[in-house]
C-alpha cells in the first residue's frame, strides 16, 4: 500500500514537473498569466452587474487554462486597439476578448484557436411577419458596428444575394457599436442588424421576445488567443494549446460552452493559425 502511495505521489510530482516545464520561465517564477481582456462583450467578457467582477465564456476559460498551467490568472482590462501592442510590449502575456484569427494579424502573432464566430443576421419581433429570412432583407437597412468587418461582409452578401439575383440592394449602416444597432432596431431605423452568432443567445435571454435570428450565420471566423512571435510566446502558446486540449478531453471546456449557450460556436480540435 506504501508503495502504490509513493507510486503515486512520484507520477503526481512527475506530471506536475512537466507541467511547469511547459511554461515559460519568467511566466513560471511569477505564478501568474497576465491575460488582456476587454469586458463588453456578452457572453464572452463582460462584468457581472450584481458584484460589478469579470464573468463570461473567455473569463471562465482563461481561469481554467491558468489553473491547468499550474498559474493564477490576472486580469488586465484594455482597450481591444490595444491588447496587441500590450502583447508586443509584454505588458499582458496574451488576450482573451473574442478577438478573430485573421490572416493580417497573424503578421505579427500567432493565434490559438478556441471557438468558432461568423456573423449573424437578425430582426426584431415589430418585423416577424415581413422579414423571416436573410433574403428578406434586400432593400431594407441593415446595421452592424463600423469598427468591425461586418458591414463589409454584410455589403459582399448582398451583392451576392440580392444584387446579382435582381433585388435591391441591402441598405449597409455603420453604427457606433452593436447596442446602437440594436437600439436603431428596436426603434425602427433599422430594419435588421449583424453581429457575432456567439452573442445571440445572451441577447435573447437578456430581452426575451424582442430578438429573431435569420437563418444561420453567414460567415465563418475563428476566434483566438495571440501570442508574440517570440521563442517565448511560441513556448506559452504551445502550452496553452496542451492546455486547451486537456480541458476539452476533461469535459470543462463543454460545459462552458453549455453554460454559456454557445451551442453553434466550439471548435475542435484546437488548431494553431487556421483562421481565414
Amino acid at each position: 500500500m506504501l508503495r502504490l502511495t509513493l507510486t503515486a505521489a512520484l507520477l503526481a510530482a512527475t506530471a506536475l514537473a512537466a507541467q511547469a516545464q511547459s511554461v515559460p520561465d519568467r511566466i513560471k517564477s511569477a505564478g501568474k498569466l497576465v491575460i488582456a481582456t476587454q469586458p463588453n462583450y456578452p457572453p464572452i467578457a463582460l462584468k457581472d452587474p450584481a458584484t460589478n467582477q469579470l464573468t463570461g465564456f473567455d473569463i471562465e476559460l482563461g481561469e481554467a487554462i491558468a489553473k491547468e498551467l499550474g498559474l493564477k490568472a490576472e486580469w488586465q482590462e484594455t482597450a481591444f486597439a490595444q491588447m496587441l501592442p500590450s502583447i508586443q510590449t509584454g505588458r499582458v502575456d496574451m488576450a482573451m476578448a473574442g478577438m478573430s484569427d485573421l490572416p493580417a494579424r497573424r503578421e505579427s502573432f500567432d493565434f490559438v484557436d478556441y471557438m468558432m464566430s461568423g456573423a449573424q443576421f437578425y430582426t426584431v419581433t415589430a418585423f416577424k411577419d415581413s422579414i423571416k429570412t436573410p433574403d428578406d432583407l434586400c432593400g431594407k437597412s441593415v446595421g452592424a458596428s463600423r469598427s468591425t468587418n461586418w458591414p463589409q461582409q454584410i455589403g459582399d452578401w448582398s451583392k451576392a444575394n440580392c444584387v446579382d439575383k435582381g433585388k435591391p440592394a441591402i441598405n449597409v449602416v455603420g453604427t457606433e457599436g452593436s447596442v446602437d444597432a440594436r437600439t436603431q432596431l428596436k426603434t425602427q431605423r433599422l430594419q435588421g442588424g449583424v453581429q457575432g452568432s456567439e452573442t445571440m443567445g445572451h441577447f435573447q435571454k437578456l430581452e426575451p421576445n424582442t430578438y429573431i435570428a435569420l437563418g444561420k450565420p453567414f460567415t465563418t471566423t475563428l476566434v483566438g488567443i495571440p501570442f508574440a512571435k517570440t521563442a517565448e510566446g511560441t513556448q506559452l502558446r504551445d502550452a496553452v494549446k496542451a492546455a486547451l486540449e486537456k480541458l476539452q478531453a476533461s469535459g470543462a471546456y463543454d460545459a462552458l460552452i453549455a453554460k454559456y449557450g454557445l451551442v453553434d460556436n466550439p471548435l475542435k480540435p484546437i488548431s494553431v493559425n487556421k483562421g481565414e
